[in-house]
Protein backbone atom coordinates (compact mmCIF):
# COMPACT_ATOMS: atom_id res chain seq x y z
CA UNK A 1 0.00 0.00 0.00
CA UNK A 2 2.92 2.24 0.84
CA UNK A 3 4.75 1.40 -2.48
CA UNK A 4 1.45 2.23 -4.00
CA UNK A 5 0.81 5.95 -2.31
CA UNK A 6 4.64 6.23 -3.23
CA UNK A 7 4.15 6.24 -6.96
CA UNK A 8 0.91 7.57 -8.63
CA UNK A 9 -0.36 8.10 -11.99
CA UNK A 10 -1.35 11.80 -12.87
CA UNK A 11 -4.82 11.09 -12.63
CA UNK A 12 -4.59 9.41 -9.26
CA UNK A 13 -2.61 12.14 -8.13
CA UNK A 14 -5.19 14.50 -8.95
CA UNK A 15 -8.02 12.95 -7.65
CA UNK A 16 -6.62 12.06 -4.28
CA UNK A 17 -5.87 15.69 -4.26
CA UNK A 18 -9.20 16.91 -4.86
CA UNK A 19 -10.19 14.72 -2.24
CA UNK A 20 -7.95 16.79 0.01
CA UNK A 21 -9.04 20.18 -0.64
CA UNK A 22 -12.33 19.06 -0.11
CA UNK A 23 -11.95 16.98 2.84
CA UNK A 24 -10.05 19.68 5.10
CA UNK A 25 -9.49 22.78 3.55
CA UNK A 26 -13.20 23.01 2.26
CA UNK A 27 -14.19 22.58 6.24
CA UNK A 28 -15.40 26.45 6.50
CA UNK A 29 -17.39 25.43 3.11
CA UNK A 30 -19.18 23.34 4.73
CA UNK A 31 -19.83 24.74 8.19
CA UNK A 32 -21.55 27.58 5.52
CA UNK A 33 -23.87 24.75 4.23
CA UNK A 34 -24.28 23.50 7.62
CA UNK A 35 -25.67 27.18 8.83
CA UNK A 36 -27.97 27.48 5.49
CA UNK A 37 -29.03 24.20 6.62
CA UNK A 38 -29.95 24.82 9.66
CA UNK A 39 -32.05 28.17 8.41
CA UNK A 40 -33.91 26.35 6.20
CA UNK A 41 -36.86 25.21 7.05
CA UNK A 42 -37.12 22.19 4.59
CA UNK A 43 -34.09 20.88 2.52
CA UNK A 44 -33.63 17.60 0.75
CA UNK A 45 -30.94 15.33 2.21
CA UNK A 46 -30.40 13.66 -1.21
CA UNK A 47 -29.53 16.90 -2.50
CA UNK A 48 -27.02 17.84 0.34
CA UNK A 49 -25.62 14.24 0.19
CA UNK A 50 -23.77 15.11 -3.65
CA UNK A 51 -22.44 18.86 -2.53
CA UNK A 52 -19.34 16.69 -1.73
CA UNK A 53 -19.19 15.11 -4.85
CA UNK A 54 -20.51 17.43 -7.02
CA UNK A 55 -17.15 19.28 -5.21
CA UNK A 56 -14.68 16.66 -5.92
CA UNK A 57 -15.66 16.21 -9.50
CA UNK A 58 -15.20 20.29 -10.30
CA UNK A 59 -11.82 20.25 -8.16
CA UNK A 60 -10.72 17.40 -10.02
CA UNK A 61 -11.81 18.79 -13.22
CA UNK A 62 -9.85 22.03 -12.70
CA UNK A 63 -6.65 20.23 -10.98
CA UNK A 64 -6.64 18.18 -14.84
CA UNK A 65 -5.37 21.68 -16.18
CA UNK A 66 -2.57 22.14 -14.34
CA UNK A 67 -1.28 18.63 -13.68
CA UNK A 68 1.17 18.24 -16.69
CA UNK A 69 4.87 17.38 -16.28
CA UNK A 70 7.46 20.45 -14.89
CA UNK A 71 4.40 21.77 -14.07
CA UNK A 72 2.62 20.09 -11.42
CA UNK A 73 4.67 19.93 -8.42
CA UNK A 74 5.89 23.76 -8.13
CA UNK A 75 2.23 24.70 -9.08
CA UNK A 76 0.13 21.92 -6.16
CA UNK A 77 2.97 22.99 -3.77
CA UNK A 78 2.43 26.47 -3.55
CA UNK A 79 -1.28 26.45 -4.59
CA UNK A 80 -1.23 24.00 -0.83
CA UNK A 81 1.11 26.35 0.74
CA UNK A 82 -1.21 29.50 0.24
CA UNK A 83 -4.56 27.54 0.58
CA UNK A 84 -3.40 26.13 4.17
CA UNK A 85 -3.37 29.80 5.18
CA UNK A 86 -6.51 30.91 3.89
CA UNK A 87 -8.11 27.90 5.21
CA UNK A 88 -6.64 28.85 8.88
CA UNK A 89 -8.19 32.47 8.47
CA UNK A 90 -11.76 31.15 7.15
CA UNK A 91 -12.03 28.90 9.93
CA UNK A 92 -10.57 30.70 12.60
CA UNK A 93 -11.94 33.87 11.98
CA UNK A 94 -14.65 33.66 8.90
CA UNK A 95 -12.50 35.53 6.82
CA UNK A 96 -13.78 35.78 3.71
CA UNK A 97 -10.92 36.52 0.43
CA UNK A 98 -13.16 38.62 -1.74
CA UNK A 99 -11.41 41.46 -3.74
CA UNK A 100 -11.24 43.69 -0.44
CA UNK A 101 -9.58 40.94 1.74
CA UNK A 102 -6.66 40.61 -1.20
CA UNK A 103 -6.29 43.82 -1.48
CA UNK A 104 -5.90 44.26 2.36
CA UNK A 105 -3.63 41.57 2.40
CA UNK A 106 -1.39 43.73 -0.30
CA UNK A 107 -0.84 46.48 1.59
CA UNK A 108 -0.75 44.92 5.01
CA UNK A 109 3.08 45.71 6.16
CA UNK A 110 5.70 43.28 7.86
CA UNK A 111 4.93 44.70 11.53
CA UNK A 112 1.09 43.94 10.99
CA UNK A 113 1.45 40.55 9.31
CA UNK A 114 2.98 39.69 12.14
CA UNK A 115 0.40 40.21 14.60
CA UNK A 116 -1.15 36.60 12.98
CA UNK A 117 1.26 34.55 13.83
CA UNK A 118 0.77 32.27 16.67
CA UNK A 119 1.63 28.67 18.15
CA UNK A 120 -2.25 27.94 16.47
CA UNK A 121 -1.62 29.20 13.30
CA UNK A 122 1.89 27.86 12.91
CA UNK A 123 0.87 24.45 14.04
CA UNK A 124 -2.27 24.63 11.63
CA UNK A 125 0.19 25.97 8.50
CA UNK A 126 2.66 22.70 9.32
CA UNK A 127 -0.17 20.05 9.56
CA UNK A 128 -2.55 21.29 6.57
CA UNK A 129 0.27 22.86 4.35
CA UNK A 130 4.09 21.76 4.27
CA UNK A 131 3.58 18.39 5.41
CA UNK A 132 0.79 17.90 2.53
CA UNK A 133 3.22 19.92 0.24
CA UNK A 134 6.32 17.68 0.77
CA UNK A 135 4.16 14.35 0.33
CA UNK A 136 3.55 16.36 -2.84
CA UNK A 137 7.08 16.80 -3.47
CA UNK A 138 8.24 13.58 -2.23
CA UNK A 139 5.37 11.50 -4.67
CA UNK A 140 6.45 9.89 -7.80
CA UNK A 141 3.57 11.08 -10.31
CA UNK A 142 4.05 8.42 -13.87
CA UNK A 143 3.12 10.12 -16.93
CA UNK A 144 2.17 8.08 -20.28
CA UNK A 145 3.54 9.15 -23.66
CA UNK A 146 2.19 12.72 -24.18
CA UNK A 147 -1.06 11.34 -26.77
CA UNK A 148 -1.96 8.41 -24.93
CA UNK A 149 -2.04 11.25 -21.43
CA UNK A 150 -3.70 13.76 -23.46
CA UNK A 151 -6.19 10.79 -23.99
CA UNK A 152 -6.30 9.62 -20.53
CA UNK A 153 -6.59 12.56 -19.04
CA UNK A 154 -9.32 13.71 -21.76
CA UNK A 155 -11.62 11.31 -20.62
CA UNK A 156 -11.25 11.55 -16.61
CA UNK A 157 -12.24 15.28 -17.56
CA UNK A 158 -14.97 14.20 -19.12
CA UNK A 159 -16.02 11.50 -16.43
CA UNK A 160 -15.66 14.48 -13.72
CA UNK A 161 -17.79 16.78 -15.97
CA UNK A 162 -20.42 13.81 -16.19
CA UNK A 163 -20.76 13.41 -12.60
CA UNK A 164 -20.92 16.87 -12.59
CA UNK A 165 -24.11 16.55 -15.16
CA UNK A 166 -25.24 14.18 -13.93
CA UNK A 167 -26.32 15.35 -10.21
CA UNK A 168 -27.29 18.98 -11.83
CA UNK A 169 -29.89 16.98 -13.66
CA UNK A 170 -31.55 15.81 -10.75
CA UNK A 171 -30.57 18.62 -8.41
CA UNK A 172 -30.14 22.19 -10.50
CA UNK A 173 -32.90 23.85 -9.11
CA UNK A 174 -32.16 22.51 -5.41
CA UNK A 175 -28.18 23.90 -5.90
CA UNK A 176 -29.57 27.35 -7.64
CA UNK A 177 -32.01 27.86 -4.78
CA UNK A 178 -29.57 27.27 -2.11
CA UNK A 179 -26.86 28.71 -3.42
CA UNK A 180 -29.38 31.89 -3.50
CA UNK A 181 -30.07 32.13 0.10
CA UNK A 182 -26.87 31.71 0.99
CA UNK A 183 -24.56 33.67 -0.82
CA UNK A 184 -21.62 33.56 1.43
CA UNK A 185 -21.27 29.64 -0.51
CA UNK A 186 -19.35 30.13 -3.49
CA UNK A 187 -16.62 32.78 -1.35
CA UNK A 188 -16.04 29.60 0.88
CA UNK A 189 -14.55 27.33 -1.72
CA UNK A 190 -10.79 26.76 -1.50
CA UNK A 191 -8.60 27.61 -3.30
CA UNK A 192 -11.33 28.78 -6.78
CA UNK A 193 -12.50 31.63 -4.86
CA UNK A 194 -9.47 33.53 -3.81
CA UNK A 195 -7.67 32.55 -7.04
CA UNK A 196 -10.45 34.51 -8.46
CA UNK A 197 -10.32 37.55 -6.61
CA UNK A 198 -6.24 37.44 -6.45
CA UNK A 199 -6.77 37.40 -10.46
CA UNK A 200 -9.15 40.24 -10.30
CA UNK A 201 -6.34 42.16 -7.97
CA UNK A 202 -4.31 41.89 -10.35
CA UNK A 203 -5.68 42.66 -13.33
CA UNK A 204 -7.16 45.76 -12.18
CA UNK A 205 -3.91 46.89 -10.27
CA UNK A 206 -1.53 45.83 -12.98
CA UNK A 207 -2.81 44.92 -16.03
CA UNK A 208 -4.69 47.98 -16.97
CA UNK A 209 -3.70 50.95 -18.31
CA UNK A 210 -3.92 53.56 -15.75
CA UNK A 211 -6.79 56.10 -15.82
CA UNK A 212 -5.59 59.51 -16.31
CA UNK A 213 -5.32 61.57 -13.31
CA UNK A 214 -8.16 64.36 -12.72
CA UNK A 215 -7.71 67.46 -10.50
CA UNK A 216 -10.72 68.49 -8.45
CA UNK A 217 -11.41 71.64 -6.91
CA UNK A 218 -9.26 73.54 -8.62
CA UNK A 219 -10.81 76.43 -8.00
CA UNK A 220 -11.59 75.60 -4.34
CA UNK A 221 -11.20 79.19 -2.00
CA UNK A 222 -10.64 79.85 1.43
CA UNK A 223 -13.39 82.56 2.78
CA UNK A 224 -12.92 82.05 6.12
CA UNK A 225 -11.40 85.96 6.05
CA UNK A 226 -14.69 87.42 4.69
CA UNK A 227 -15.91 86.00 8.18
CA UNK A 228 -17.23 88.38 10.30
CA UNK A 229 -15.17 89.42 13.84
CA UNK A 230 -12.55 86.08 12.87
CA UNK A 231 -9.39 86.97 13.41
CA UNK A 232 -7.47 83.42 14.55
CA UNK A 233 -6.92 80.93 11.96
CA UNK A 234 -8.53 77.25 12.37
CA UNK A 235 -6.80 74.76 13.94
CA UNK A 236 -8.88 71.23 12.87
CA UNK A 237 -7.25 67.65 14.30
CA UNK A 238 -9.10 64.69 12.68
CA UNK A 239 -8.39 61.62 14.45
CA UNK A 240 -8.68 58.56 11.84
CA UNK A 241 -9.33 55.63 14.31
CA UNK A 242 -8.67 51.84 13.52
CA UNK A 243 -11.02 48.73 13.66
CA UNK A 244 -13.41 50.52 16.01
CA UNK A 245 -17.37 49.68 15.97
CA UNK A 246 -19.73 51.86 17.70
CA UNK A 247 -21.14 49.22 20.01
CA UNK A 248 -18.41 49.22 22.51
CA UNK A 249 -18.58 52.59 23.43
CA UNK A 250 -20.42 54.00 26.22
CA UNK A 251 -21.07 56.72 24.41
CA UNK A 252 -23.59 54.31 22.71
CA UNK A 253 -25.15 52.99 25.30
CA UNK A 254 -22.74 50.18 25.96
CA UNK A 255 -22.70 49.45 29.86
CA UNK A 256 -18.45 49.66 30.39
CA UNK A 257 -16.94 52.88 30.75
CA UNK A 258 -15.07 52.52 28.00
CA UNK A 259 -15.58 56.86 27.52
CA UNK A 260 -14.72 57.92 30.53
CA UNK A 261 -11.38 60.36 29.73
CA UNK A 262 -13.07 62.37 27.67
CA UNK A 263 -16.87 62.26 30.00
CA UNK A 264 -15.73 65.88 30.69
CA UNK A 265 -14.88 67.47 27.48
CA UNK A 266 -18.52 67.32 25.90
CA UNK A 267 -17.86 65.92 23.15
CA UNK A 268 -20.63 65.63 20.22
CA UNK A 269 -21.66 62.14 19.74
CA UNK A 270 -23.08 61.57 16.27
CA UNK A 271 -25.39 58.29 16.11
CA UNK A 272 -25.62 55.51 13.68
CA UNK A 273 -22.76 56.34 11.32
CA UNK A 274 -21.76 54.02 8.94
CA UNK A 275 -18.76 52.90 7.34
CA UNK A 276 -17.68 52.73 3.51
CA UNK A 277 -15.89 49.86 4.07
CA UNK A 278 -15.04 46.92 6.37
CA UNK A 279 -11.38 47.25 6.10
CA UNK A 280 -9.12 49.96 6.03
CA UNK A 281 -7.80 49.35 2.16
CA UNK A 282 -11.59 50.61 1.33
CA UNK A 283 -12.43 52.59 3.72
CA UNK A 284 -9.81 54.77 4.16
CA UNK A 285 -9.33 56.06 0.66
CA UNK A 286 -13.24 55.94 -0.22
CA UNK A 287 -14.03 58.02 3.28
CA UNK A 288 -11.83 60.30 2.00
CA UNK A 289 -12.61 60.58 -1.92
CA UNK A 290 -15.43 62.70 -3.56
CA UNK A 291 -17.46 59.40 -4.31
CA UNK A 292 -19.85 57.99 -2.08
CA UNK A 293 -19.66 54.58 -1.21
CA UNK A 294 -22.15 52.85 -3.70
CA UNK A 295 -20.20 54.35 -6.46
CA UNK A 296 -16.78 54.13 -5.01
CA UNK A 297 -14.52 52.59 -7.20
CA UNK A 298 -10.71 52.21 -6.62
CA UNK A 299 -9.64 52.94 -10.16
CA UNK A 300 -11.19 56.20 -9.99
CA UNK A 301 -10.21 57.02 -6.85
CA UNK A 302 -6.27 56.51 -7.50
CA UNK A 303 -6.68 58.81 -10.29
CA UNK A 304 -8.65 61.53 -9.23
CA UNK A 305 -7.72 64.39 -5.80
CA UNK A 306 -9.41 63.63 -2.85
CA UNK A 307 -10.87 66.14 0.15
CA UNK A 308 -7.25 66.16 1.30
CA UNK A 309 -5.78 67.85 -2.12
CA UNK A 310 -8.79 70.18 -2.18
CA UNK A 311 -8.01 71.73 0.97
CA UNK A 312 -3.96 72.25 -0.32
CA UNK A 313 -6.00 73.80 -3.59
CA UNK A 314 -7.10 76.71 -1.16
CA UNK A 315 -4.20 76.69 0.55
CA UNK A 316 -5.02 75.02 3.80
CA UNK A 317 -1.76 74.04 5.72
CA UNK A 318 -2.03 69.88 5.88
CA UNK A 319 -0.10 67.35 7.52
CA UNK A 320 -0.79 63.25 7.86
CA UNK A 321 1.02 61.81 10.77
CA UNK A 322 0.52 57.98 10.41
CA UNK A 323 0.96 55.15 13.33
CA UNK A 324 -1.16 52.48 11.21
CA UNK A 325 0.46 51.13 8.02
CA UNK A 326 0.04 54.16 5.65
CA UNK A 327 -2.67 56.26 4.29
CA UNK A 328 -3.47 54.00 1.48
CA UNK A 329 -2.56 56.84 -1.40
CA UNK A 330 -4.64 59.61 0.71
CA UNK A 331 -1.95 61.77 1.65
CA UNK A 332 0.49 61.01 -1.31
CA UNK A 333 0.63 64.64 -2.18
CA UNK A 334 1.09 66.77 1.21
CA UNK A 335 3.61 66.30 3.85
CA UNK A 336 3.16 63.12 5.28
CA UNK A 337 4.79 60.71 8.08
CA UNK A 338 4.55 57.62 8.70
CA UNK A 339 5.76 56.09 12.07
CA UNK A 340 8.75 54.18 12.05
CA UNK A 341 8.41 51.09 14.43
CA UNK A 342 11.95 51.30 15.81
CA UNK A 343 11.08 54.94 16.50
CA UNK A 344 13.17 55.57 19.68
CA UNK A 345 10.33 56.20 21.73
CA UNK A 346 9.21 54.51 25.14
CA UNK A 347 5.99 54.10 22.96
CA UNK A 348 7.56 51.50 20.15
CA UNK A 349 8.85 48.52 20.64
CA UNK A 350 10.31 47.45 17.26
CA UNK A 351 7.18 46.07 16.50
CA UNK A 352 4.61 48.53 16.71
CA UNK A 353 4.01 51.53 18.60
CA UNK A 354 1.38 53.08 21.00
CA UNK A 355 -0.58 56.03 19.74
CA UNK A 356 0.73 57.92 22.08
CA UNK A 357 3.87 58.29 19.84
CA UNK A 358 1.82 60.75 17.46
CA UNK A 359 0.24 62.73 20.83
CA UNK A 360 4.15 63.43 20.84
CA UNK A 361 4.77 63.96 17.22
CA UNK A 362 1.50 66.06 17.11
CA UNK A 363 3.40 68.51 20.16
CA UNK A 364 6.46 69.10 17.87
CA UNK A 365 3.89 69.90 14.93
CA UNK A 366 1.95 72.13 16.42
CA UNK A 367 4.73 73.89 18.00
CA UNK A 368 6.26 74.69 14.35
CA UNK A 369 3.09 75.39 12.36
CA UNK A 370 2.54 78.46 11.08
CA UNK A 371 -0.51 80.75 11.55
CA UNK A 372 -2.86 79.68 9.03
CA UNK A 373 -5.89 77.82 8.87
CA UNK A 374 -4.53 74.00 9.39
CA UNK A 375 -5.85 70.71 8.99
CA UNK A 376 -3.70 67.68 11.17
CA UNK A 377 -5.19 64.18 10.64
CA UNK A 378 -3.74 61.49 13.29
CA UNK A 379 -4.30 57.94 11.59
CA UNK A 380 -3.96 55.64 14.72
CA UNK A 381 -3.11 52.01 15.14
CA UNK A 382 -6.39 52.40 17.56
CA UNK A 383 -8.02 48.66 18.08
CA UNK A 384 -6.46 46.69 15.28
CA UNK A 385 -6.53 43.11 15.92
CA UNK A 386 -5.81 40.59 16.56
CA UNK A 387 -3.09 41.22 18.57
CA UNK A 388 -5.22 43.67 20.69
CA UNK A 389 -3.54 43.32 23.61
CA UNK A 390 -0.16 45.32 22.23
CA UNK A 391 -2.21 48.23 21.68
CA UNK A 392 -2.52 49.53 25.23
CA UNK A 393 0.49 50.34 27.56
CA UNK A 394 -0.10 48.14 31.03
CA UNK A 395 -0.92 51.46 32.74
CA UNK A 396 -3.82 51.37 30.51
CA UNK A 397 -5.10 47.88 31.21
CA UNK A 398 -8.10 48.78 33.27
CA UNK A 399 -10.67 45.68 31.83
CA UNK A 400 -9.49 42.23 33.00
CA UNK A 401 -8.72 39.52 33.27
CA UNK A 402 -7.55 40.31 29.13
CA UNK A 403 -6.71 37.98 25.74
CA UNK A 404 -3.05 38.59 25.99
CA UNK A 405 -2.66 36.04 22.72
CA UNK A 406 -3.10 36.88 19.55
CA UNK A 407 -5.29 33.82 18.43
CA UNK A 408 -8.04 35.21 20.19
CA UNK A 409 -10.71 32.08 19.15
CA UNK A 410 -9.08 30.49 22.21
CA UNK A 411 -9.81 33.49 24.37
CA UNK A 412 -13.02 33.49 26.51
CA UNK A 413 -15.94 36.06 25.54
CA UNK A 414 -15.15 38.11 28.49
CA UNK A 415 -11.54 38.22 28.35
CA UNK A 416 -11.47 39.24 24.24
CA UNK A 417 -14.07 41.58 25.23
CA UNK A 418 -12.02 43.17 28.01
CA UNK A 419 -8.63 43.52 25.95
CA UNK A 420 -10.82 44.87 22.92
CA UNK A 421 -12.38 47.35 25.35
CA UNK A 422 -9.34 48.32 26.74
CA UNK A 423 -8.00 49.49 23.24
CA UNK A 424 -11.38 51.91 23.01
CA UNK A 425 -10.83 53.01 26.30
CA UNK A 426 -7.09 53.75 25.23
CA UNK A 427 -8.42 55.42 22.04
CA UNK A 428 -10.24 57.59 24.30
CA UNK A 429 -7.83 58.80 26.40
CA UNK A 430 -5.65 59.59 22.95
CA UNK A 431 -8.63 61.81 21.98
CA UNK A 432 -8.54 63.44 25.33
CA UNK A 433 -4.95 64.11 24.93
CA UNK A 434 -5.55 65.90 21.42
CA UNK A 435 -8.66 67.81 22.73
CA UNK A 436 -5.78 69.14 25.63
CA UNK A 437 -3.70 69.84 23.53
CA UNK A 438 -6.15 72.00 20.91
CA UNK A 439 -7.70 73.77 24.34
CA UNK A 440 -3.91 74.97 24.44
CA UNK A 441 -3.61 76.65 21.54
CA UNK A 442 -6.53 78.11 21.78
CA UNK A 443 -4.87 81.84 21.89
CA UNK A 444 -3.48 81.43 18.51
CA UNK A 445 -6.27 79.08 17.26
CA UNK A 446 -9.73 78.48 17.09
CA UNK A 447 -9.70 74.74 17.27
CA UNK A 448 -11.63 71.80 16.53
CA UNK A 449 -10.93 67.82 16.57
CA UNK A 450 -12.96 65.34 14.52
CA UNK A 451 -13.21 61.30 15.10
CA UNK A 452 -14.24 58.63 12.86
CA UNK A 453 -13.18 55.09 12.45
CA UNK A 454 -12.48 53.17 9.22
CA UNK A 455 -14.68 50.64 10.05
CA UNK A 456 -15.76 47.83 13.12
CA UNK A 457 -14.71 45.34 14.03
CA UNK A 458 -16.22 41.14 15.18
CA UNK A 459 -15.39 39.23 18.07
CA UNK A 460 -16.74 36.14 17.49
CA UNK A 461 -20.86 36.66 16.88
CA UNK A 462 -21.96 34.77 14.29
CA UNK A 463 -18.28 32.80 14.03
CA UNK A 464 -17.03 35.80 12.74
CA UNK A 465 -13.63 37.34 14.03
CA UNK A 466 -11.67 40.54 13.20
CA UNK A 467 -13.45 42.24 9.90
CA UNK A 468 -12.82 42.55 6.10
CA UNK A 469 -16.40 41.01 5.40
CA UNK A 470 -18.05 41.42 2.00
CA UNK A 471 -20.15 44.89 2.75
CA UNK A 472 -23.45 43.09 1.33
CA UNK A 473 -22.56 40.37 4.03
CA UNK A 474 -20.58 42.02 6.69
CA UNK A 475 -22.51 41.91 10.33
CA UNK A 476 -23.39 45.79 11.86
CA UNK A 477 -20.36 44.89 14.40
CA UNK A 478 -18.03 45.72 11.21
CA UNK A 479 -20.14 48.60 9.18
CA UNK A 480 -21.58 50.73 12.46
CA UNK A 481 -18.34 52.76 13.81
CA UNK A 482 -17.94 56.10 16.40
CA UNK A 483 -17.88 59.57 15.27
CA UNK A 484 -17.10 62.00 17.60
CA UNK A 485 -16.37 65.72 17.20
CA UNK A 486 -15.05 68.88 19.95
CA UNK A 487 -15.48 72.19 19.25
CA UNK A 488 -13.77 75.03 21.01
CA UNK A 489 -16.35 77.79 21.99
CA UNK A 490 -14.31 80.26 20.21
CA UNK A 491 -14.37 78.52 16.89
CA UNK A 492 -18.39 77.68 17.20
CA UNK A 493 -18.78 81.20 17.54
CA UNK A 494 -16.21 82.52 14.96
CA UNK A 495 -17.47 80.09 12.61
CA UNK A 496 -20.81 80.34 12.94
CA UNK A 497 -21.90 77.26 14.13
CA UNK A 498 -24.84 76.44 16.24
CA UNK A 499 -23.67 73.80 18.82
CA UNK A 500 -26.83 72.89 20.09
CA UNK A 501 -28.21 72.33 16.80
CA UNK A 502 -25.43 70.40 16.56
CA UNK A 503 -26.27 68.23 19.14
CA UNK A 504 -29.93 67.79 18.23
CA UNK A 505 -28.63 66.51 14.90
CA UNK A 506 -25.55 64.30 16.44
CA UNK A 507 -28.10 62.85 18.10
CA UNK A 508 -30.60 62.10 15.50
CA UNK A 509 -27.58 60.69 13.32
CA UNK A 510 -27.83 58.60 10.44
CA UNK A 511 -24.45 59.62 8.96
CA UNK A 512 -21.37 58.13 6.85
CA UNK A 513 -18.07 57.72 5.37
CA UNK A 514 -20.23 59.48 2.56
CA UNK A 515 -20.54 62.95 4.51
CA UNK A 516 -17.10 63.45 5.28
CA UNK A 517 -15.58 65.06 2.14
CA UNK A 518 -17.94 67.70 2.10
CA UNK A 519 -18.16 68.38 5.91
CA UNK A 520 -13.95 69.06 5.69
CA UNK A 521 -14.61 71.51 3.64
CA UNK A 522 -17.29 73.44 5.25
CA UNK A 523 -15.39 73.00 8.36
CA UNK A 524 -12.68 75.11 6.81
CA UNK A 525 -14.83 77.53 5.24
CA UNK A 526 -13.90 75.96 1.69
CA UNK A 527 -15.82 76.92 -1.54
CA UNK A 528 -15.79 75.45 -4.81
CA UNK A 529 -17.56 73.66 -7.62
CA UNK A 530 -17.03 69.67 -6.08
CA UNK A 531 -18.42 71.05 -2.50
CA UNK A 532 -22.02 69.73 -2.18
CA UNK A 533 -23.76 71.67 1.00
CA UNK A 534 -26.73 68.50 1.15
CA UNK A 535 -23.92 66.74 2.46
CA UNK A 536 -22.26 68.85 4.44
CA UNK A 537 -23.27 67.93 8.72
CA UNK A 538 -22.10 71.25 9.91
CA UNK A 539 -23.69 73.52 7.32
CA UNK A 540 -27.15 72.73 8.52
CA UNK A 541 -26.20 74.06 11.64
CA UNK A 542 -24.56 77.39 10.45
CA UNK A 543 -25.69 80.16 11.50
Amino acid sequence: MLSRLKSLNSLQFTFILALYYVCVFNIPFFNVVKHGIDKQADVNMLFIATVPFFLVFALSFVFSLFTLKYLTKPFFILLTLISANVFFAEFQYGAVFDYGMIENLVQTNQSEASTYLNWVSILSFIVTGVLPAFLIYKVNIRYKPFAKEVLSKALFMLAMLAGILLIAAFYYENYLAFGRNNSLIKRSIIPTYFIGSTAKFINLNYLQTPLEYQQLGLDASNTSSKLEQKDKPNLVVMVVGETARAMNYAYYGYQQPTNSHTQEQDLLVFNNTTSCGTATAVSLPCMFSRMDRQDYDERRAKAQDNVIDVLSHAGIQLQWLDNDSGCKGVCNNIKHLLIDNTHKSKWCNGESCYDQVLVDELDHQLADISAKDTVIVLHILGSHGPTYYQRYPVEHRFFTPDCQRSDIQNCTKSELLNTYNNTILYTDYIISQVVNRLKRESNKFDTAMLYMSDHGESLGESGLYLHGAPYALAPKEQTHIPFLAWFSPEFALQNNLDLTCLKKQAAAGGFSHDNLFDSLLGLMNITSEVYQAKADIFARCRR
